[in-house]
């Protein structure tokens, strides 16, 4: 615990600050839906508080403060404006809304992934079904990272509208080079898209660096915020390039005449009319990481996993399947002699919280692992050495 205090100072705060960091759970699910801090929870119970006696509108009015926090609080998260920021409801929800904004022709290709988020992949299959959509896959190396030549290669044969990339798919470690690819986008014209769900609030992103034209966000995975939230980052290219969703809505748009209306010059032109009490909690959410220091953050969550993979790694009958040279806060595992219905029942029993997820999640994924399912461990910089230790204990008795 020594080697903890002195990595990362406020962990004996921020344990104080998340009840469900207890005796009885290990949480190992923040790629799923974290564990929210204390701050946020009261921040969204003061927000319904305030609605319960001034009505939605009037808090509204009364928490523009900080509702305008949370544009500045993500801005410098990013290294961004505040104007290049949108809420949103999910970080599909902002993928949505991203992708609906891009004028697709017939023809037009697509530049994707095989490890691509379940979510982005049917809306790209849906384009290519309604729209005639060219949706063309970037090859792996053998060693699970991504080929950027053969990106290359496919950027100057087919000039595709878009390239779009999942940083950290959601059934696999990988950390995929978003800074390389942007530098490809960039050099080539190519619209860049960045799903950042698995990454922000557990890897310093700095859009300045990255150049992605578009990141998507949610709030509930490693941001620690509630559920139903999520953000959208629109380069100033995309912005004054007049791209806009093709069903804006009235805080995006002011409108003018009958048949005419004009766009908010801001990222706002993509938001929703509705913006609840959750924007309080995100607000929050991204203060409360950004007060931590997102750096100290990431060196943390790397001690964590570097004891989780070194102990589970000898386990027999155990195998880890995370390719790629660079890896992340989510690991995965698979046991070729146990059921999944048996092994989830025996660590959800141990106390253990986590995702198991099958092949429909990340099918060509899967098929070229030959395997069906996997178990996703995903801890934060709220967890211990000593519930990592916990943690490869359990897992390793389960499997004798």
């Amino acid at each position: 615990m020594q080697t903890e205090l002195t990595f990362l100072p406020q962990i004996a705060r921020i344990r104080q600050d998340t009840p469900g960091c207890s005796d009885d759970t290990l949480f190992m699910n923040s790629a799923g839906a974290s564990l929210m801090p204390e701050p946020v929870l009261s921040a969204m119970l003061h927000h319904l508080q305030l609605e319960n006696r001034l009505g939605g509108y009037g808090a509204e009015r009364q928490q523009a403060g900080q509702i305008a926090r949370f544009y500045d609080e993500t801005a410098l998260l990013l290294n961004t404006k505040p104007d290049n920021i949108a809420y949103a409801y999910s970080a599909t929800d902002a993928f949505i809304r991203a992708m609906s904004s891009i004028p697709f022709r017939e023809g037009d290709t697509i530049l994707t992934t095989t490890n691509d988020y379940i979510s982005n992949q049917l809306v790209f299959l849906s384009l290519q079904k309604r729209l005639g959509i060219q949706l063309i896959r970037i090859n792996d190396l053998p060693n699970g990272d991504l080929d950027l030549t053969h990106l290359e290669e496919l950027i100057r044969r087919h000039s595709p509208r878009l390239v779009a990339v999942t940083h950290i798919p959601t059934n696999s470690g990988i950390v995929l080079p978003a800074e390389a690819i942007g530098q490809l986008c960039h050099q080539y014209d190519a619209w860049y898209l960045l799903d950042a769900a698995q990454s922000v609030g557990q890897l310093p992103l700095d859009v300045a660096r990255i150049r992605p034209d578009f990141l998507v966000a949610t709030g509930r995975k490693f941001l620690r915020g509630p559920r139903n939230t999520g953000f959208l980052y629109l380069s100033d290219k995309a912005l004054q390039a007049g791209l806009t969703p093709l069903f804006v809505d009235r805080r995006g748009a002011i409108w003018t005449a009958p048949d005419q209306f004009d766009i908010q010059p801001t990222a706002r032109r993509f938001e929703p009319q509705e913006i609840s009490l959750l924007i309080m909690g995100l607000a929050e959410a991204i203060r409360y990481a950004n007060q931590i220091g997102i750096q100290q953050i990431a060196a943390h969550n790397q001690l964590l996993m570097q004891e989780l993979r070194n102990g589970l790694a000898p386990i027999p009958g155990l195998t880890l399947t995370d390719r790629g040279s660079v890896q992340s806060n989510i690991l995965t595992f698979h046991a070729a002699n146990k059921s999944l219905p048996v092994l989830e029942n025996n660590l959800r029993q141990a106390g253990i919280v986590f995702t198991a997820q099958q092949s429909q999640a990340a099918l060509i994924d899967f098929q070229r692992k030959g395997i069906d399912w996997i178990i996703r461990l995903s801890p934060h910089y709220f967890n211990t050495s000593d519930e990592i230790a916990a943690v490869c204990r359990i897992i390793s008795r389960c499997l004798e």
